[in-house]
């Protein structure tokens, strides 16, 4: 199978990498990396244990690469501007085009390039971090939860996780891609979200109201890491509280999420130790962050639904004013 990378840092290099060792024709579409990945390759080193090395073929632009049967989108949703430049080019009539992207609404911005019946999503229950271009380190998990944008699973989902368990990625076909959507979004908001907010201090997150202007408290000169917000009392109490009101939110939306997944998620949060979710490492070292698709359109849909949000209306507040300060480095 012909698969284009599209977003070759932690994630897409390493479920790529994955492919290209199981014998897959795998191009990496590349920016800032690709002299290294086009010498040296892609290296994974596992905390699991193992390690292997990989080759796919790189390029700077799909022009004169041809359609591929696959289209796996790794980007920061805050490169989805750059949707219509870079990926039209891969896709042809058969293509399908996956994006693994955090957030909601990725798949609506790709349908509105491609045809929508093309467009799959997967969400990515791994935990990553690219240490070098071409080097990736894999902490823990790596299941991808692959659904159909907007349908149920055909025949073509089916056949694309056999492929994707064929390279060594386990894979579960969901029949309701945006339930999957929010059943992530139960972590990503509370860990992304109190990571970086945490650098603020704890009263202004902890607050159920927080006002443009109003003191960020004491802060801490540092981003949280999941380990940081389990093993304080009251951050975790503010986790728990954001998770319960993102359940509350799907469900009223028609996704329902069973409550306990909230505890669930807390108690595999334990394996992961001082992880440092992608948001917390983007605020860290100064990069645009995603928040638009992980925080502003989930408080979006809040609002939709009528399900009162305080403890996520005052993340969002302090991470708008965070975002309207400027990233700046803290590392």
């Amino acid at each position: 199978m012909k698969i284009a990378v599209i977003g070759c840092g932690a994630l897409g290099g390493y479920y790529g990498a994955l492919l290209s060792r199981a014998g897959h024709d795998v191009w990496f579409q590349l920016r800032a990396d690709h002299d290294v990945v086009a010498r040296d390759g892609v290296h994974v080193v596992s905390d699991r244990g193992g390690e292997f090395h990989a080759r796919p073929n790189c390029i700077r632009a799909p022009d004169s690469a041809g359609v591929a049967d696959l289209v796996l989108i790794g980007l920061k949703t805050t490169a989805n501007g750059g949707f219509a430049r870079l990926v039209p080019g891969w896709v042809g009539p058969e293509t399908a085009v996956l994006t693994l992207q955090n957030g909601l609404g990725n798949e609506d911005a790709l349908a509105r390039l491609v045809p929508a019946g093309q467009v799959l999503g997967g969400l990515c229950l791994v935990s990553l971090n690219r240490t070098a271009p071409g080097r990736i380190r894999h902490i823990d998990l790596g299941t991808i939860l692959l659904g159909e944008h907007g349908g149920l699973p055909t025949g073509r989902t089916r056949s694309l996780a056999a492929v994707l368990e064929s390279a060594g990625i386990p894979c579960e076909v969901c029949p309701d891609l945006l339930q999957a959507r929010w059943r992530k979004l139960v972590w990503n908001i509370a860990f992304n979200g109190l990571g970086v907010a945490g650098s603020t201090g704890l009263e202004c997150v902890g607050q159920g109201r927080w006002q443009p202007g109003q003191p960020l408290g004491q802060p801490l000169g540092r981003a949280l890491t999941a380990q940081d917000i389990l093993q304080t009392p009251a951050w975790r109490a503010i986790a728990r509280d954001l998770m319960g009101e993102t359940i509350a939110v799907a469900t009223a939306l028609g996704h329902p999420v069973d409550p306990a997944h909230a505890d669930a998620e807390l108690v595999r949060t334990v394996s992961m130790g001082p992880y440092r979710p992608s948001t917390v490492i983007d605020y860290e070292l100064g990069r645009p962050m995603e928040l638009d698709a992980i925080f502003y359109e989930p408080q979006r849909e809040a609002r939709r639904s009528g399900v009162p949000t305080p403890r996520l209306d005052a993340l969002c507040a302090v991470l708008r004013s965070l975002e309207a300060a400027g990233a700046r480095p803290l590392v």
